[in-house]
């Protein structure tokens, strides 16, 4: 009998890990996050009438975070440095929604200039009487060399995509530790994780950000109702790579490359927002290979700088041919 016990429950343990197994293969989140997408609360019900500040709202992440959050019923405050092109998203927010022109507010915002941030935060608050959800989103990334990279564009980066975040989240804290609830969450990069050849300075920022808001977690224990949350996506398609910083600040990217290998913006942002609904404190938003890559550099550090150094290779070897880096990880390196 108790042999039939133990048997039993052998059976139904491999059983239960082949599941896990053959779903990992075709997973594109972490288990928490795809756990709650299947069987958590939905976007469309916890988000909605909620007041969500989007930064970098004016393309990529940020322009498709807004359609789905206007969708989702969300009041939304749209910031990023282009007018034009805020007004342009709202717009379509508009058409995508049942939501009123009063229901979106365009607050332009560079996050380079700290010093209008408090004014920022006030104009805000003050249209919508209070802000529920902050996404901070804005940033650039990079593609160079270390050796080839002004010092210019690593204070830069640091700047815009860690200082410039810290200064907005500093603005809206008070706020929402005054009313007790609230959540923060903000853009990260899976090389925020592990760092990537011709990033250094935007793996920095992303570790700097990393860094920052897990202590910050620690020290809002008091505020249970208040999410501070990550995200951390993998290779995205978006406009990252067409105004990522190169070897000096004026210098543009010559080529953004093919970008059918990743994933789209759409489903990066669904992810997001289940599990901004479910509180969700760190999100994995990565397709195969990238997503079992950092599951790797979680579990098993020494074999993933074997891979590292290997895809690295590549991914350098193509950028100095002039070719796609990005599409390193998917083809043969090529020298002509």
């Amino acid at each position: 009998m108790d042999c039939c016990i133990v048997t039993a429950l052998g059976s139904f343990a491999s059983l239960y890990a082949l599941l896990h197994f053959v779903c990992f293969i075709f997973a594109d989140a972490d288990f928490t996050l795809l756990w709650s997408s299947l069987f958590g609360h939905r976007p469309e019900s916890k988000l909605k009438g909620l007041v969500v500040w989007i930064t970098g709202a004016s393309s990529g992440i940020g322009e498709e975070l807004a359609y789905q959050l206007a969708k989702c019923g969300s009041r939304l405050i749209l910031s990023a440095r282009r007018k034009d092109e805020l007004n342009r998203v709202k717009r379509g927010c508009l058409e995508r929604s049942n939501l009123q022109d009063a229901d979106v507010l365009v607050l332009p915002l560079d996050l380079l200039e700290r010093t209008s941030h408090e004014e920022k935060t006030k104009a805000a608050i003050q249209f919508f009487g209070h802000i529920d959800v902050l996404i901070n989103n804005g940033g650039r990334s990079q593609r160079s060399l270390c050796l080839e990279t002004s010092f210019d564009v690593y204070q830069a980066l640091m700047e815009l995509n860690f200082l410039g975040t810290v200064s907005i989240t500093k603005q809206v804290l008070p706020h929402m530790t005054q009313r007790g609830s609230g959540s923060i969450v903000s853009v990260s990069s899976l090389v925020g994780i592990a760092g990537a050849p011709l990033a250094t300075g935007y793996s920095a920022s992303k570790h700097a950000l990393q860094g920052f808001f897990n202590s910050l977690r620690t020290e809002l224990t008091e505020f249970p109702n208040i999410l501070i949350s990550t995200v951390l996506p993998g290779p995205v398609q978006s406009q990252i790579v067409q105004n990522a910083f190169t070897e000096e600040l004026t210098r543009p990217v010559a080529a953004a490359g093919n970008q059918e290998h990743k994933m789209t913006t759409s489903r990066c942002v669904r992810l997001m927002l289940v599990g901004i609904a479910n509180n969700v404190k760190e999100m994995w938003i990565a397709k195969q290979p990238f997503l079992l890559f950092y599951y790797t550099w979680q579990y098993a550090p020494t074999f993933a700088w074997f891979i590292t150094n290997l895809l690295g290779r590549k991914r350098v070897q193509q950028f100095k041919a002039g070719l796609d880096a990005d599409s390193a990880y998917f083809t043969k390196p090529k020298t002509s």
